[in-house]
């Protein structure tokens, strides 16, 4: 079975030490793997993972433009990044651009490291030109082991979101909102919205997120792991002992994905 992983994240060689040790501090978290790309690419080969999406964050205006050069320079076939912009930056319209016009296939934005409310007014031309751009968003939603819990990437506010731009392809992550399950059921579950399922199965009782799971669209679910903060194989073994119905499953990990990634039918 081929197996697509939406969320991971790794950092550039000369940073990986630093960046990780920094937040393991942030988070009081240990990491599984040491952020580098090497280490993602060899727990891939381990568990069969054909491809890994490396979602990006941009926590300061001028780090755009290193990370979009680290983008290009990992993008592969089994590499695929999701660049970031933060969204203060005047430019933010043109980088949407820039992305597109550089051949990536989506962007990562998260509101705690990058201060904002998911629903604000101001982020709105945003997801508007993101849409535009037949881009893919992948938005933090949730709450965040690293931050106090502040309610500014709801299950609510998703949905605000998805009324105004219904055809923005988002993905919630961590089951549409990292210990904000309540909420997910009752907003997001049974609805025509993208939700990966990393970092969550090791909080959910297996029944609530078996339960969840085949209460949602079974084209809107995606393969996530968060890596290299949790372990692929682990979630991997997560998802199978929850023993969805096998066509289901072959969704998760990998038909949706490459629809969603690839454009195709």
């Amino acid at each position: 079975m081929r197996i697509i992983d939406i969320h991971t994240h790794a950092f550039p060689d000369n940073l990986a030490e630093k960046v990780i040790h920094l937040l393991e501090q942030e988070g009081k978290i240990k990491a599984v793997l040491d952020g580098k790309i090497s280490s993602l690419i060899s727990s891939m080969d381990k568990y069969g993972i054909d491809r890994s999406v490396i979602c990006l964050i941009a926590t300061k205006i001028t780090q755009y433009e290193s990370i979009l050069k680290w983008a290009k320079e990992i993008k592969s076939d089994r590499i695929i990044p999701f660049v970031s912009f933060h969204q203060d930056d005047p430019l933010a319209l043109k980088r949407i651009e820039e992305i597109k016009k550089e051949g990536f296939k989506g962007i990562k934005l998260h509101p705690y490291y990058q201060k904002f409310v998911i629903d604000e007014e101001e982020m709105m031309k945003i997801y508007e030109k993101i849409c535009k751009e037949d881009l893919i968003l992948v938005l933090h939603t949730g709450f965040d082991f690293a931050f106090e819990r502040i309610r500014i990437a709801d299950p609510e506010k998703v949905i605000n979101i998805k009324k105004t731009f219904p055809k923005l392809k988002l993905v919630t992550t961590h089951f549409g909102g990292w210990k904000d399950w309540e909420n997910v059921e009752r907003f997001i579950i049974g609805k025509e919205i993208y939700m990966e399922i990393s970092f969550s199965l090791e909080f959910l009782e297996k029944e609530r997120a078996r339960r969840m799971l085949l209460s949602h669209p079974s084209e809107y679910i995606l393969f996530g792991t968060d890596s290299p903060w949790t372990d692929q194989g682990n979630t991997l073994n997560l998802l199978k002992e929850l023993k969805l119905p096998s066509e289901i499953e072959e969704k998760i990990l990998y038909i949706n994905a490459e629809k969603l990634l690839f454009k195709r039918e």
